[in-house]
């Protein structure tokens, strides 16, 4: 009785509490101008890990940088100076933050980048986090030396991707046990291809105005080697609008297949062939368009089994009055249209999503959903009254068969990218979202009455961090991944929400395809998983 009292009295609160960070001293500067540049709309990203291993969850912060109106033709947007560098923030014991940026080595962030987007993942196996950040320019990848210190290693690792990049996540496609990178990238657009759209009123050009490009994977070769493989694994070809990504292993077979967001065209969904080759397949397995047959503006990804079925489901975050796509997991490679059948569709049928991920937010064994939202442009009232520019971040309960709005009260935002993660520890998932030309918002969840447990994995013959690993507690499953949602790396320590259960039996299949069970876990800790 008292626990259902409780488990009452949480339900009343809010999940998700916007809280005052100290420390986080940090404003995302895009530089909007009368021009309406299409980079001014989409950056930027965010990542939490814990680059020096001390059990806190650290914050990096990409930032956008200086635009002339116009712009001119020198084009380097200031990146050194300290309003528009990237950020990294230490979390101190108290909860506060530190900006360590220049201590770290990060300050530089490169004139003529424009920045973007961030992954994370440990590409030599050292036990440390290492970073590679997404710009328009030319992409950094950072090694992180276990000092507390990053090294550019750009050049030397053969990553330094010029363009117009996106996201980017680390992953092991051919099952080696080092880090590969695949990269997505927007469209084949420079300030040279320009146009002005919108009468009367200016507005930002559709994606379709310019051509699409490719995407890149670079397969790590080890000793901080990378290598442009794109056109023999299978992605040369294959040219799109590409913003989010994510990763799992949809049909089973032990090998981490990729589903790509774009926007205005059909999605991209990649079956991964043994590690040999990559097969697009989103038209064969009902991914591509909307139930109508129509394309939308993909941006955000999550790649996750939010229904327990053991068959991972995809939701893709678009734009106002096209209905955030979710498809669900039918297995056999095909997938079903469920935005409608799920209240998905009701939900956000007026809004515009980024950031996006499937978490369980109550610990009551079910995932939930949060979306970073706001529209594209800044003057959408103005065109199409109906529409707002700022709104609230979406955060919709997982009730089984269908999601459910829960308040996160009424702070209005332009939202983009959003991270994932336990930041204080306490069994509670948080969330950091950032904010177009704002401070980031950081929104703590709540410790009910529902127990939980965090696994930190570490692999052994697989790469260090496990990521790939297949992990089923009950009914649960979880695929471990930094990657997801739009331009952003979450934390990489796998979350179970465990409803009244006071213990766990953990299976975990590695990408090496060991298999490890752990019985009778406690809860409500974290504990390390090592491969045996």
């Amino acid at each position: 009785m008292f626990r259902a009292l409780v488990a009452l009295l949480f339900a009343a609160l809010n999940l998700l509490d916007i809280a005052p960070v100290r420390g986080l001293d940090f404003t995302h500067r895009h530089s909007p101008t009368t021009q309406k540049y299409l980079i001014e709309a989409m950056g930027g990203g965010v990542a939490l890990l814990d680059y020096d291993n001390d059990g806190r969850l650290d914050i990096f912060l990409v930032n956008g940088g200086r635009l002339d109106d116009p712009a001119k033709p020198a084009l380097i947007f200031a990146r050194e100076e300290p309003t528009y560098w990237n950020r990294l923030f230490h979390q101190n014991a108290d909860g506060s933050f530190t900006d360590v940026t220049r201590r770290a080595g990060l300050h530089h962030a490169g004139d003529g980048n424009y920045g973007m987007g961030v992954a994370v993942g440990d590409f030599n196996n050292d036990g440390f986090a290492d970073l590679y950040v997404t710009n328009f320019g030319q992409n950094q990848m950072y090694l992180n030396q276990g000092d507390g210190t990053f090294r550019d290693v750009t050049s030397e690792a053969g990553t330094g991707l010029n363009g117009w990049s996106a996201s980017a996540g680390f992953f092991d496609y051919d099952n080696d046990g080092l880090l590969d990178l695949l990269v997505t990238r927007y469209l084949d657009w420079t300030f040279a291809r320009h146009q002005r759209c919108g009468a009367p009123l200016p507005a930002y050009c559709r994606p379709d105005k310019f051509p699409p490009t490719t995407n890149i994977l670079y397969r790590n070769l080890g000793g901080g080697k990378f290598v442009d493989v794109s056109n023999s694994i299978g992605l040369g070809t294959l040219k799109g609008r590409s913003l989010g990504l994510g990763f799992n292993d949809f049909d089973g077979d032990g090998w981490a297949d990729v589903f790509i967001a774009n926007d205005g065209m059909e999605q991209f969904l990649l079956r991964n062939s043994m590690g040999k080759h990559f097969v697009e397949q989103a038209f064969e397995s009902g991914v591509a368009l909307a139930e109508d047959g129509k394309s939308f503006a993909g941006m955000g990804v999550a790649f996750d089994d939010y229904d327990n079925d053991g068959r991972p489901d995809v939701l893709v975050t678009s734009l106002a009055l096209e209905k955030y796509a979710l498809f669900h997991g039918e297995g056999h490679g095909r997938f079903s249209y469920a935005t409608l059948t799920t209240g998905i569709g009701t939900l956000t049928t007026r809004s515009s999503g980024w950031g996006v991920g499937f978490r369980d937010f109550d610990n009551d064994g079910l995932k939930d959903l949060f979306a970073a939202q706001g529209h594209v442009l800044d003057n959408i009232e103005r065109i199409q009254p109906e529409l707002r520019y700022l709104e609230v971040p979406l955060l919709a309960m997982n009730r089984g068969d269908h999601f459910s709005r829960a308040s996160l009260g009424g702070n209005f935002m332009a939202g983009r990218g959003a991270a994932f993660g336990d930041l204080n520890n306490d069994g509670a998932m948080d969330v950091v979202v950032t904010v177009l030309g704002a401070r980031p918002v950081v929104l703590m969840g709540r410790v009910g009455a529902n127990h939980w447990l965090r696994l930190k994995l570490t692999g052994k013959r697989s790469n260090r961090m496990g990521l790939g690993a297949k992990v089923r507690v009950g009914g649960q499953h979880v695929y471990a991944t930094t990657s997801g949602s739009y331009l952003s790396a979450s934390d990489s320590r796998v979350h179970f929400g465990l409803g009244a259960s006071t213990e766990a039996t953990v299976d975990v299949v590695w990408p090496s395809g060991r298999r490890q069970t752990l019985e009778h876990l406690p809860v409500d800790r974290e504990i390390e998983v090592r491969e045996p």
